[in-house]
């Protein structure tokens, strides 16, 4: 068996961003239509008045201030607020192909890799654009990268999925480095026109250079100690969005064919779940709590991640034990902790430890300890 390491991380942020400000002014602007166009039914009782937005709640109840989009101008347009991505020729990349494949060459760049050294690709993330041929087979030829290519999908659990997926595969000698990339667009399956969830996604793209650790050069390698995963079903968090809708013409347009999700039942189940399995997972690996410098976790909601921490620290985390990065990309799916984990490694010294953990749709929880090299 061969031990494994993460010898390099890269990110694509989309070059537009929306404030909170600027997406309310459009929600609120919707919302007046709305209300005018159906006045009379209103008053009659038949539809219920839609309710306006506020930026400073958004950022009280979820620590988001601000997202990246792919496609600001079609969000903030009142008439639409749908991104505006044209349809690409088959004969051209995909966009999922161009965030990963951006994300991936910084990743090469930091693990000091080139597309030769890499076995395999694996895109794992919430968002797929279509059902075949793989995203993953798309970027490995985008980078012209021999061997294979799968894509995975466990919501905003993708990318600690993903590891342990590639961990395994290097550990038994099938690869000896694998690209695992997580391309986001959520804003494409988030309801603008929804004043419970409209403010929750951004985009990005991250991605993860795995590979055995006789053979990393790195300057950012990270033993991957342990990971430990966790499913249980919950339609808590939910979108039925696919290619059975054309088959069912009269709910093709539900709500429930973009995001829906029961808010309150989430943080209140997924919390103590979280907290429970990494606190688990340490203690099978003879890990006190204490010993661990960093959590880089889902960036869904800041008090939830808050929660989490106080659980397993008995205490509320110093801003560097936990870091925050959802104030300006807000929930970037599978993408977020590994946002984190960029953004928040370099400062840690040789023997460090910390734990990746994503948790979301499924509901799905996976944990990667991690111990800096």
């Amino acid at each position: 068996m061969h031990n494994v390491v993460i010898s390099g991380t890269g990110l694509y942020t989309p070059a537009q961003s929306i404030s909170n400000e600027e997406l309310v002014a459009s929600f609120n602007a919707y919302v007046a239509q709305f209300n005018a166009d159906n006045a009379d039914a209103i008053a009659r009782g038949e539809v219920e008045a839609l309710g306006e937005s506020n930026a400073a709640f958004i950022e009280k109840a979820s620590g988001i201030k601000s997202r990246f989009v792919i496609d600001k101008a079609g969000i903030l347009d009142p008439q639409r607020m749908v991104p505006s991505i044209p349809e690409r020729s088959n004969d051209d990349w995909g966009i999922l192909c161009e965030m990963a494949v951006a994300a991936a060459k910084e990743a090469l760049q930091r693990a000091g890799k080139t597309a030769a050294d890499i076995d395999g690709v694996i895109v794992a993330c919430s968002n797929l654009q279509r059902a075949y041929p793989a995203v993953a087979i798309e970027v490995q030829a985008a980078l012209g990268i021999q061997g294979w290519g799968y894509d995975m999908n466990v919501a905003c659990s993708s990318a600690t999925f993903g590891i342990q997926a590639a961990s395994n595969a290097i550990q038994v000698g099938q690869a000896k480095a694998i690209l695992l990339v997580d391309p986001e667009i959520c804003t494409g399956h988030l309801n603008f026109r929804d004043r419970d969830s409209h403010f929750i996604f951004g985009d990005a793209a991250t991605a993860v250079i795995l590979e055995r650790a006789d053979l990393a050069t790195s300057e950012h390698q990270w033993e991957v100690i342990s990971s430990k995963l966790l499913t249980q079903f919950s339609n808590n968090i939910r979108n039925n969005f696919g290619f059975l809708n054309r088959a069912a013409e009269e709910a093709a347009s539900n709500p429930d064919k973009l995001f829906v999700q029961e808010g309150r039942k989430v943080f209140k189940e997924v919390c103590p779940m979280v907290a429970e399995l990494i606190g688990e997972h340490l203690a099978e690996n003879d890990l006190p709590v204490a010993d661990v410098q960093r959590y880089w976790l889902h960036q869904a909601n800041l008090n939830m991640n808050l929660l989490i921490i106080r659980r397993l620290l008995g205490r509320d985390a110093e801003p560097h034990e936990a870091p925050v990065i959802l104030d300006t990309y807000a929930n970037t799916s599978s993408a977020g902790s590994v946002i984190a984990f960029h953004k928040y490694q370099d400062d840690m010294a040789k023997g460090s430890l910390g734990v990746l953990s994503s948790f979301g749709a499924g509901y799905s929880i996976g944990s990667v300890i991690l111990r800096r090299r």
